[in-house]
């Protein structure tokens, strides 16, 4: 073994180790770990560290009465293969077709340091603009429910919805989900509102919806009411385990699986209106889920 290895290397692995972990690593836990499986010096690993620290690409936090090593949101971040998410105020020089989103960091779920989140903009992502889904059709309305940050009604917006509606209850994330469109200039184009699907009227081109199995269970029984003949329906928030029965439950009818992406042990699914669907003559798998929540509804539901 070389004295003295490449601190390039080292700093690239060590961000690898940090970010493809599906728990959370100190710094003694990636020292041990990359001195064990890759034979780097201890010393050239704390060098490494540090240097990622400076450069803004890891960041400590305190949680559980330890410090951690995790991946920093002060720079621009691409979590897809078009979408940038940046800090308001940083200068980003991208991709010419990159779709670039302003977030600040606040208090509401989804500014890109959740799985969860990261599969629900890839899956907005494939829909609208690897398989243009929607391409052609005028008029079209995306619904986030529980939009926390509102990063996936922007999202859409960006990627050719004309126009979209976040839903949440909690007072915090709208407010903040507000300033996130304001920032990007959407907000003539995306409403926020508390209400819930069932009470906002109308049909969607697109469905989003980052939340946990039991609202995503019980939103399938309204699906067919709040989307048009021809629409998408992307979900997020699921466990890998939780994703046979979401696929069951809602392909029973009017929607088919298109696509679905696992990351850390999470998966997004996208599915797509084949038919116009009959509510009425559905066997509803919701019902074997015992729950109190109500999508976009009960704050104890949302991944956050």
């Amino acid at each position: 073994m070389n004295d003295r290895c490449d601190l390039n290397l080292i700093k690239q692995k060590v961000a690898e180790t940090v970010f493809e972990s599906a728990k959370h690593l100190t710094p003694q836990d990636i020292e041990n770990e990359l001195a064990n499986r890759c034979f780097y010096p201890k010393k050239q690993i704390k060098q490494a560290i540090k240097a990622l620290i400076a450069e803004q690409t890891l960041v400590y936090t305190y949680k559980y009465g330890h410090n951690f090593l995790e991946k920093s949101f002060n720079r621009p971040m691409r979590i897809s293969k078009r979408v940038v998410l940046k800090p308001p105020g940083i200068q980003y020089s991208g991709m010419p077709d990159d779709v670039v989103i302003e977030m600040q960091r606040g208090a509401s779920f989804g500014i890109g340091d959740h799985p969860t989140t990261r599969l629900a903009v890839k899956g907005i992502e494939h829909i609208l603009y690897t398989k243009r889904f929607l391409a052609g059709k005028k008029d079209t309305v995306a619904l986030d429910i529980g939009t926390g940050s509102g990063i996936l009604a922007m999202t859409a917006v960006l990627f050719g919805v004309d126009k979209a509606i976040g839903t949440d209850i909690d007072q915090i994330a709208r407010k903040e989900a507000k300033e996130n469109i304001i920032i990007n200039g959407l907000n003539n184009r995306i409403e926020v509102n508390d209400r819930p699907p069932d009470n906002i009227g109308g049909r969607f081109s697109l469905i989003t919806a980052n939340l946990r199995y039991p609202t995503l269970a019980s939103l399938y029984s309204r699906l067919n009411h709040i989307t048009e003949d021809r629409a998408a329906v992307v979900i997020s928030g699921l466990k890998t385990s939780e994703m046979s029965d979401i696929k069951e439950l809602y392909t029973q009818t009017f929607l088919k699986l298109e696509k679905s992406e696992v990351e850390k042990g999470w998966g997004v699914m996208v599915f797509e209106k084949t038919a116009q669907g009959d509510i009425r003559t559905q066997k509803s798998g919701a019902a074997k889920v015992t729950t109190t929540c109500q999508s976009g509804v009960d704050p104890g539901c949302h991944l956050n």
